[in-house]
């Protein structure tokens, strides 16, 4: 029987190596989003060598992501079938991607079914164009860079953990300034990122911090997920300052390409099915998409 126990810093040491291993570019593995969204799903992960099982729990349904690290995934996946069924609950994958579709079925046939989940897909972005902007598909992009530096005296900075107080408070006035009908979900981002900020340095994240006249306006921070792709997990920015959006992007990038000149690829993660966030990722044209799939095997 698998030995689960809940999500804690300690467990970075040995989840990193095997999240490299696999080396996708999928947002769901790394140990940042596992560890920065607890709070919502309560995560239950176990080292089974070669392999991580992880076990998040959400409207109090445990499911399973799928067992990242290296060599054949069949044993794991195995013992993960057997600990639902001992638990009485269906064993069910989520965050499956297209790399993984061709091992299931070359291990369970067509036993299990898929649900094609397109609000959990990533945005996968090419480094240099988010860095360039370049191509008339960017036109109002760069057109929004160019008011921003017309209009602004700013000045892009890598965050740091003293820049925090001042991202926490710009976090609140962002809160604060959703509406009712727009909390769903946003509750758990703001919980999110507020452990982001709590543990900051523990976790390694690296971010940037967009200043105009002193004042910080907007802030970014993620991590290296693989060989080659950063996933920024948070962007933040005031939305009646125009262009401070697309300029914490593009600085940003431009920072993590100096520093990590492997990086090729840049995700930025789902849209969670919320169209206005759906319409600003489409709006930089992604040069690719982490389809992911939910499937679900019978009961036995």
């Amino acid at each position: 029987m698998i030995d689960f126990h809940p999500v804690t810093l300690a467990d970075k040491a040995w989840i990193d190596p095997l999240v490299m291993a696999e080396n996708s570019p999928s947002a769901d593995y790394n140990f940042g989003n596992i560890f920065l969204w607890d709070e919502t799903f309560h995560q239950q992960v176990a080292n089974l060598g070669s392999r991580m099982a992880v076990m998040p729990c959400y409207e109090d349904i445990p499911f399973f992501a799928w067992p990242v690290g290296s060599g054949d995934p069949a044993p794991t996946l195995a013992e993960m079938r057997s600990y639902a069924n001992a638990q009485g609950f269906p064993f069910v994958l989520r965050g499956v991607t297209e790399d993984h579709l061709p091992l299931l079925e070359a291990l369970f046939g067509t036993e299990h079914s898929l649900v094609e989940e397109r609000d959990f897909w990533d945005y996968l972005y090419s480094a240099e164009k988010l860095d360039t902007l370049a191509g008339k598909h960017l036109h109002g992009k760069r057109n929004h860079i160019n008011r921003f530096e017309a209009e602004n005296d700013w000045r892009f900075a890598p965050l740091t953990a003293a820049d925090l107080p001042a991202c926490q408070e710009m976090l609140d006035a962002w809160m604060a300034a959703c509406g009712e009908d727009e909390r769903d979900g946003i509750d758990d981002e703001y919980r999110a990122i507020g452990r982001a900020f709590r543990y900051y340095d523990e976790l390694g994240l690296e971010g940037g911090a967009l200043w105009v006249s002193g004042r910080l306006v907007a802030f970014t921070m993620g991590e290296i997920i693989s060989a080659d792709t950063f996933d920024a997990h948070f962007e933040k920015a005031y939305a009646g300052i125009n262009g401070a959006y697309t300029m914490i992007n593009r600085e940003f990038v431009r920072y993590i390409r100096q520093k990590h000149p492997q990086i090729q690829w840049i995700n930025r993660e789902d849209d969670t099915g919320r169209l206005s966030l759906r319409q600003s990722k489409l709006s930089y044209h992604p040069d690719r998409m982490v389809q992911k799939y939910k499937v679900v095997f019978p009961h036995v």
